[in-house]
């Protein structure tokens, strides 16, 4: 069956579901942050101050305060991948991302990871202006502790690295890491799921996380080294049916990890509407830029400073 007959085939899947009345899991959602205080502006309030004011999903209970370009990033790299040369920005934002290192979800997920490796990856990160930090669940509070202020969010691993948790528990892992301070998911869909055909499951399960987090955008981590070509396809039309932002290619923990053939594949069946993570085995600037080439919108990797200064890592991740 060749990919559009595939995706095609997974579309009608997903509307008999919704005839059905199988919208996924009731699971309770995320608490939106409150909107910003009327009022609030930059004449009102400080930059420190500023910083704390959450930001609001509602365009009327935006304060105008000019920091969007650090506070959300991801808007703002919406806005210059759709074409803007320039983003207005208020005084005191900090350092807004820019070149390869804005591409970067700068990455440390061993279950050794110590405070001390945490502090670092933290002090990289503001130095070099990482898209997120990516760290497991357990770090993400003192992670947000550590890049208060730096305009650089956390990123959140969930149902990782294997993705055979149910539903409800990778909903209630994403509750939890929003409430400690993640502003984004990556979660490992259900693999033994897609392998048995049992798309429903593997539907129910972006959508319970894509719930829990929202507003927060959730990539779907497919782990493109155990999947054929088939199931990638699958993996990537159940994603977007599902209202992820993302694809994700690996964990970097099962073998393999990310390809430009395989970027390459994933942009064509999410087409322009969704972000394309690379992660595993991005090790230099020379990997970065053929994953970008391919279609990559995100790099995971934790050898983010030697692919920003031009060297080369070990990292397998």
């Amino acid at each position: 069956m060749n990919e559009d007959a595939l995706v095609e085939l997974i579309a009608q899947q997903v509307r008999a579901r919704l005839m059905a009345g199988g919208t996924g899991p009731g699971y309770t959602r995320s608490p939106v942050p409150a909107a910003a205080p009327r009022g609030a502006s930059l004449e009102t309030h400080s930059p420190e101050e500023l910083r704390k004011i959450p930001c609001s999903e509602d365009p009327t209970g935006c304060s105008a305060c000019g920091m969007c370009a650090v506070r959300r990033p991801q808007d703002a790299k919406a806005l210059t991948e759709g074409g803007a040369a320039r983003i207005g920005a208020g005084p005191g934002t900090g350092r807004v991302e820019n070149g390869l290192a804005g591409y970067i979800d700068h990455t440390l997920l061993l279950p050794e990871a110590t405070r001390e490796q945490l502090a670092k990856l933290a002090e990289e990160a503001r130095k070099y202006s990482f898209a997120t930090v990516c760290v497991n669940s357990a770090n993400v509070r003192l992670m947000a502790q550590l890049l208060d202020g730096s305009g650089v969010p956390v990123c959140a691993v969930v149902g990782f690295p294997l993705g055979a948790m149910t539903p409800r528990a990778k909903a209630y892992e994403t509750r939890e890491a929003i409430r400690c301070g993640a502003r984004e998911i990556d979660m490992v869909l259900n693999i033994g799921a897609l392998k048995s055909g049992d798309h429903a499951l593997v539907l129910a399960d972006i959508q319970a996380v894509v719930e829990a987090a929202k507003p927060i955008g959730v990539k779907v981590i497919l782990e493109t080294s155990k999947l054929d070509h088939d199931e990638k396809v699958i993996a990537c039309a159940l994603s977007k049916a599902a209202g992820a932002a993302f694809v994700k290619t690996s964990t970097g923990f099962g073998g393999g990890g990310a390809t430009a053939e395989d970027i390459a594949l994933m942009r064509r069946i999410v087409g322009a509407e969704m972000g394309v993570k690379a992660s595993g085995g991005v090790r230099s600037k020379a990997d970065a830029e053929a994953m970008i080439a391919a279609g990559a919108t995100r790099i995971g990797a934790s050898a983010s400073v030697a692919i920003v200064t031009g060297g080369t890592s070990k990292s397998s991740y």
